[in-house]
């Protein structure tokens, strides 16, 4: 089977009470999926994963499974920042058909690159599933090293990792480092055909909500060796790429989402919604992509 280019982080729709929309969840993930994503991943950053019980996290795995799993892959973010919490999350998770789990580095610990090693070696002696690093310094306050990803790939289910490191250098060091069968992911929108050109095998976007069938066409023309039309789409989608990330995400994206009619709510504290300015140059950053509904 060829390899999944394009990822959505999904977002996490609410109802009017902030509790998790189930049934829109699976309204979401069908439109993602039709519209340009190989595949989904469930209950990460973007689906604001600090926030979801792990009850929560679970039930919506199932919907997304029962909705999009014959026709998708579904990872499902599982990382905490502690290894026996994670490690009790992924088993919770060992019944589900997912392709993978998906593990972000340790937060507010600062563990060592040696206490990193030792947390994801765990992970993966204590999961049937995939295993996808995540390496996100931005959120976490620490970066994996490509050394640490070297020593890690000695795991036969460590196979992929979502780097949102914006370092080229970390990023052709990884490539360099890493046996062909770990696959690197780009985390970044803005930094995918860069990421692409130095060996990435795709991106788990967020810009995907919006535009998931022009981001398949620039991967599609990457690999088709066509250079100019991949770059021509790249500088088209660049305003998009950027202009999700002009506060925290995902407060950018559901806005955009709620822009264009896919209902996903609000946000969970201690987000909060876009100001007024933010969504004003958020409707008129969407209109060049979507047709705004509302």
């Amino acid at each position: 089977m060829s390899v999944p280019r394009l990822f959505t982080a999904m977002a996490t729709p609410y109802n009017e009470n902030l509790e998790v929309d189930y049934d829109q969840a699976a309204v979401l993930a069908n439109y993602l999926i039709d519209n340009g994503s190989d595949g989904l991943v469930i209950a990460g950053s973007t689906g604001e994963t600090s926030v979801l019980s792990q009850e929560e996290k679970l039930q919506l795995l199932e919907v997304v499974l029962d909705a999009v799993g014959k026709k998708a892959k579904v990872w499902v973010g599982t990382g905490l920042n502690d290894t026996k919490s994670t490690i009790a999350l992924n088993q919770a998770v060992e019944k589900y058909p997912v392709a993978g789990v998906m593990s972000v580095c340790p937060y507010y610990n600062k563990a060592t690159q040696e206490g990193m090693y030792q947390h994801f070696k765990l992970i993966a002696q204590n999961t049937s599933h995939q295993v996808m690093v995540y390496n996100v310094p931005g959120r976490t306050g620490n970066s994996i090293t490509p050394a640490t990803m070297e020593r890690l790939a000695e795991f036969e289910n460590i196979s992929a990792i979502k780097e949102s490191s914006a370092s080229m250098d970390q990023i052709a060091e990884l490539m360099r480092m890493l046996p062909e069968r770990v696959l690197i992911y780009s985390g970044d929108d803005n930094m995918t055909l860069p990421m692409l050109s130095v060996g990435a095998v795709g991106v788990i976007s967020v810009a995907s909500h919006i535009a998931g069938n022009q981001i398949k066409a620039m991967l599609q023309a990457f690999f088709d060796g066509d250079a100019k039309k991949a770059r021509d789409l790249h500088l088209e989608l660049y305003p998009l790429f950027r202009g999700l990330f002009i506060t925290s995400n995902p407060i950018p994206v559901k806005k955009a989402l709620n822009l264009i009619g896919m209902r996903v709510g609000g946000l969970r504290l201690p987000l909060v919604e876009a100001s007024e300015s933010e969504t004003a140059f958020l409707k008129n950053l969407v209109a060049g992509y979507q047709s705004i509904k509302n």
